[in-house]
């Protein structure tokens, strides 16, 4: 394969991971689907790197608010030290589990089956839920307090099953608890930092020693490209659900789970 191929791919997937990061319809079902498609299959570390560029947009979306998390004056709210405690106890949950379980999830539920079935609960969950819960944004992501963000960890945990969406865990785990759309969602980004932070760092360990000079170009293009459409997804989505509810993306999950099945699952 040629170096422009290689590039055009890495560009394609980046596209792929920045819309689908922090939308609740799952990443890594779509990058498996898009990879199928294209033939072709990155280095492990790729994924890293690219999740690394969506991650970089929440921060940049959101510097303002992760400024206030570094102000250790400020006694109330998500700031400080109380905002980084947050942050801490829905990180928890996944870290522990994710350093247990890492290789054994890997190895035995990353098929397309399962990304499949995923796909298809999550999305009928997500419509259950808009249709009996209401939402209510009171108080926004300064009232989210230690429980709910426990809460929102354990939640998360439900994410290392391939195709769930960490997204759609972590939002439906807020929605369950009170937290309205908009609040669930923005809690759901800030919460992405630390755990793709983390399982990054975790990944690129592992595999550092495979790394090429070759993957250096593709990795870049990956990365900017998942940044810059990472960002411009997240200000859709704030946009789309002051308007609007989440069953749509249940709807979108269930219609995947169906091309997934006939396209993947042998």
């Amino acid at each position: 394969m040629t170096s422009f191929a290689t590039n055009w791919m890495a560009a394609l997937m980046g596209v792929v991971e920045g819309i689908t990061e922090y939308l609740p319809i799952s990443s890594t079902g779509h990058l498996v689907l898009a990879e199928t498609c294209l033939k072709t299959a990155f280095h492990e570390s790729f994924e890293v790197v690219i999740q690394s560029g969506a991650m970089l947009a929440v921060l940049v979306e959101y510097r303002r608010r992760f400024l206030r998390l570094a102000d250790f004056r400020s006694a109330a709210g998500f700031a400080g030290f109380r905002g980084l405690f947050w942050l801490f106890l829905t990180t928890l949950p996944a870290m522990v589990l994710g350093l247990l379980f890492h290789d054994a999830i890997k190895a035995k539920l990353f098929s397309p089956a399962t990304i499949a079935v995923a796909l298809g609960v999550g999305g009928v969950a997500m419509i259950a839920l808009e249709r009996f819960l209401p939402s209510h944004d009171e108080g926004g992501v300064d009232a989210v307090g230690w429980k709910r963000a426990l809460g929102v960890g354990l939640f998360q945990c439900i994410a290392m099953i391939p195709g769930t969406s960490r997204s759609m865990a972590t939002i439906l785990g807020g929605r369950l608890m009170g937290l309205g759309r908009k609040t669930a969602a923005e809690y759901s980004f800030f919460a992405a930092v630390p755990v793709l932070l983390l399982a990054g760092v975790y990944d690129l360990y592992k595999g550092w020693a495979t790394l090429q000079r070759s993957d250096l170009a593709p990795y870049a293009i990956g990365l900017v490209v998942s940044f810059f459409v990472a960002w411009a997804s997240i200000r859709w989505l704030m946009r789309l659900i002051s308007r609007h509810t989440f069953e749509g993306f249940g709807w979108y999950r269930i219609a995947l789970s169906l091309v997934v099945w006939w396209a993947l699952v042998k």
